[in-house]
């Protein structure tokens, strides 16, 4: 389960995967040397053949084995590592310039919290995709390819049982992704749809609770959160039952391989060091693709995952321009203006009007009639990717409104709804009181 469009896109991590498989690969060599020293120890034992030489040589053997294996462990840790670090790296970088290419008008085809969710747990799920589930899958390929070689020359007959029960795996593993891919998709779909609602409740929560309607969101949000639940559990029992099959697939072949090979023994066939070898090694066969199938349901994760990054990736881009304005105060003026964020719907349909400098103005409309959308345009969303200061600007801008709405939010919280109406009221009815001074003053003047 490669998707290569992935691969192609993350390629500078392929290095990485192949350091690891080739560090499991030189450990697997290591174990192989070990049993072997073993089986010919105890054979020598069984035959009163032991003497102090072969069990220094056998020491000696063991000790350079545990050396090796902690050196090849601790290498292959630091490439799977270092793989994940530049899968994570990569993926938020493309997602971030993506997200600056967009600007406003990636919110018209995506949310927010799907963004956020996609870059930081989706991104973690393909994380383990090339730093666990690729190195695996190549090695689990590897290895029982290396143990049939080896153990060929031991007894063929053993070796290629265990060699042809190895692909009663991924076949298993094959009748899982069926059900598991749309199941997996399904999740997602739900998950990022709860953190929707839930984004899109916070950062209402102020409107909410002026209209006492914070209640009613948070029985619609209970709902979702069990059909979450629902879904993940579903999750969990097919992740459990795939688990159990591949348990019983793999033991089972390992079992078939080891009584072939006392069978074997009991003829004549295979030596005592022969079949000790045979059976130590025979659940190697197997438990390169077991452990692979405990990746597998991650790799699906991250497959689904990937669905959703790239369908944030492949969203078309706005053409922006560039324009040097004087440092002076302008009229703004908008002549027949047209917008849209897609090619079928349009927001702005020739749009005119003229905004004379340092006055006040108030856009008022419906709910989805272009009023954040010419915002947008006069804040410079819409040209700000393509000027870094500009951009800087923007964002210290956004970051003070935000700070004034959670000001405004903790008030509401601290004071309660009717107090903070309350103040509102008196608030708007003394800025009042203080323009009409103010106009009453100028009149005052006017007429000395």
């Amino acid at each position: 389960m490669i998707k290569t469009r992935l691969m192609g896109l993350l390629s500078h991590a392929k290095k990485y995967i192949a350091y690891t498989i080739l560090w499991q690969w030189a450990a697997l060599l290591s174990q192989v040397l070990a049993v072997f020293s073993i089986a010919d120890l105890l054979e020598q034992v069984a035959y009163r053949g032991v003497t102090v030489p072969i069990i220094e040589r056998t020491i000696l053997i063991l000790f350079l084995v545990l050396v090796i294996r902690f050196v090849c462990e601790r290498m292959g840790a630091r490439s799977s590592y270092l793989a994940c670090v530049d899968v994570k790296r990569i993926l938020r970088e493309k997602i971030y310039e993506k997200m600056l290419k967009l600007g406003a008008s990636y919110s018209e085809q995506v949310s927010s919290s799907e963004v956020v969710q996609v870059s930081t747990e989706g991104v973690e799920q393909l994380e383990t995709y090339f730093g666990k589930y690729l190195p695996q899958l190549f090695y689990s390929l590897i290895a029982p390819l290396t143990l049939f070689i080896i153990l060929c020359r031991v007894s063929l007959k053993a070796s290629a049982i265990l060699l042809i029960c190895v692909p009663l795996i991924p076949i298993s593993i094959v009748v899982v992704q069926k059900v598991a891919k749309k199941l997996l998709s399904n999740y997602w779909s739900i998950y990022t749809g709860l953190g929707d609602s839930f984004l899109e409740n916070l950062q209402g929560l102020t409107t909410l609770k002026i209209y006492q309607a914070d209640q009613q969101k948070a029985d619609e949000m209970d709902v979702e959160s069990q059909n979450f639940r629902r879904i993940t559990m579903k999750v969990l029992t097919m992740q459990l039952n795939s688990t159990s099959v591949m348990d019983i697939v793999a033991y089972g072949g390992a079992a078939i391989g080891m009584a072939v090979a006392v069978s074997e023994f009991l003829k004549g066939n295979i030596s005592v060091a022969g079949t000790l070898c045979i059976v130590l090694l025979a659940s190697e066969f197997f438990l390169p693709l077991r452990l692979l199938g405990s990746f597998f349901h991650i790799a699906m994760n991250g497959m689904a995952a990937s669905d959703k990054i790239f369908k944030i990736l492949d969203l078309p881009e706005p053409q922006a321009g560039e324009k040097a304005l004087p440092e002076v105060a302008l009229d703004v003026t908008l002549k027949d203006v047209y917008f849209s964020y897609e090619e079928d719907r349009e927001i702005l349909k020739g749009i005119s009007l003229k905004l004379p400098a340092g006055s006040f103005v108030s856009l008022v409309g419906e709910s989805g009639c272009g009023k954040s959308t010419i915002a947008g345009i006069l804040a410079a969303k819409m040209l700000a990717t393509s000027d870094p200061e500009l951009l800087e600007r923007l964002k210290a801008y956004s970051e003070k409104l935000k700070n004034q709405v959670v000001a405004k939010a903790d008030k509401l919280e601290e004071i309660g709804n009717e107090e903070y109406l309350k103040q509102m009221y008196y608030s708007i009815k003394r800025r009042k009181a203080i323009r009409w001074r103010g106009i009453i003053r100028i009149s005052n003047k006017k007429y000395i």
